[in-house]
């Protein structure tokens, strides 16, 4: 394959119930690309039999070592790398080595705190002078908030950010993989007074009152996500806390059981026989594909209260399908790149680099979230 037919865009992970989803919207907007992965049968049978409409697209499928040096083969001559293999702080460095090595942006769908602080610290600076973007954590479950955060810091004099996600459905396996390996070998950051604060551990659930119903919601910090990250070196930001999860309350009620059962069983291991022993919990909890997403059914929900010391407001986004929601951003982020620079490069949220009003309309227009609802209280 020479650099000059190669295809502009990598989905890496393509077999994945969200690279799956990424490779159809890619197919949408008419892009070109690569599905790629460590197993060749894999990808071919989930194209032809996940991939609605892959017979109009444009793409080949590629099976790759996961190493850097094939990596970087595979990269070179393409421009940007859609990641979706997690857990992202154990697969990813070898990733994101290959993109700065092959001159590729990168984005991924993670919200593991802990690899988003690694990253900043590690290859920021080298994405930036390289005039690459490094955009880990574009997804629903972080970017859609971002954008109702956004929505209401265009009100001056509001510092801080309380922050609910929820969706309905249920996680994927890779998911519900990062969730047990994150919470066994990281901690869960907010955000106060622009220094990151560790969540008591051992809280527990959290009840929410969430817009739209009486019922209460049951919440986690969710390994802290990415907003408290974003918003550190946000002058107009001091304080950010995120809660989130589904709206199926048995299985919030399990989660800490199961989390708090595998970090027993597991203490005292090495690194990798931990994550070996978590991988297999976590194909325990979930080891099926999710079925196809039904807006009916999937619906999700970000509120942001944002508050100073005179004024606040609130900004609610109701959607469906938040998996949908995942697979159209990294779409229109290669969409973006591919025509133009992004507003910022190096280290920088989805917001940051392609607006929070574009990433906005685009989940409009393919009808995935409602109008924001967004109320002002200034004095």
């Amino acid at each position: 394959m020479s650099d000059n037919n190669k295809k502009p865009v990598v989905v890496y992970g393509a077999s994945g119930y969200t690279g799956r989803l990424v490779c159809e919207y890619l197919r949408e907007f008419g892009i070109p690309f690569i599905a790629a992965g460590r197993s060749a049968d894999k990808l071919n049978a989930a194209m032809k039999s996940n991939v609605a409409g892959i017979e109009t697209a444009t793409y080949e499928v590629v099976e790759v070592a996961h190493t850097v040096e094939a990596l970087t083969a595979l990269f070179t001559g393409a421009s940007v790398v859609l990641n979706t293999v997690g857990p992202f702080a154990k697969f990813g460095p070898e990733v994101v080595d290959a993109c700065l090595a092959a001159k590729c942006h990168y984005t991924d769908t993670t919200g593991e705190q802990d690899w988003l602080i690694t990253l900043e610290a590690k290859y920021g600076a080298s994405f930036a002078q390289a005039g690459l973007l490094l955009s880990p954590g574009l997804a629903q479950m972080y970017t859609t908030g971002e954008i109702a955060a956004q929505l209401c810091l265009e009100t001056p004099g509001l510092d801080t950010l309380d922050i609910a996600v929820f969706w309905g459905g249920s996680p994927t396996i890779a998911s519900t993989q990062t969730i047990l390996v994150n919470a066994a070998t990281s901690k869960a950051f907010h955000l106060y007074q622009n220094q990151y604060v560790e969540w008591q551990p051992d809280a527990g659930l959290y009840s929410l009152a969430i817009p739209g119903q009486h019922e209460m919601a049951l919440a986690l910090p969710w390994g802290g996500t990415s907003h408290p990250v974003w918003f550190k070196k946000d002058p107009r930001v001091s304080n950010v806390k995120v809660l989130g999860g589904v709206f199926n309350k048995p299985l919030m009620l399990g989660v800490p059981q199961i989390v708090a059962a595998a970090l027993k069983a597991t203490e005292g291991m090495n690194p990798d026989d931990r994550y070996a022993a978590l991988a297999q919990t976590a194909a325990g909890v979930m080891n099926s594909m999710p079925p196809r997403e039904n807006p009916r059914l999937n619906k999700s929900v970000d509120s942001v209260h944002a508050t100073g010391p005179l004024g606040r407001a609130h900004c609610v986004i109701f959607g469906n399908c938040n998996y949908k929601q995942t697979g159209l951003l990294q779409a229109y982020a290669a969409h973006s790149l591919l025509q133009q620079p992004p507003k910022r490069v190096g280290f920088a949220s989805g917001c940051q680099a392609f607006g929070h009003h574009e990433l906005l309309g685009v989940l409009r227009s393919f009808g995935l979230v409602a109008k924001p609802e967004l109320t002002v209280h200034n004095n």
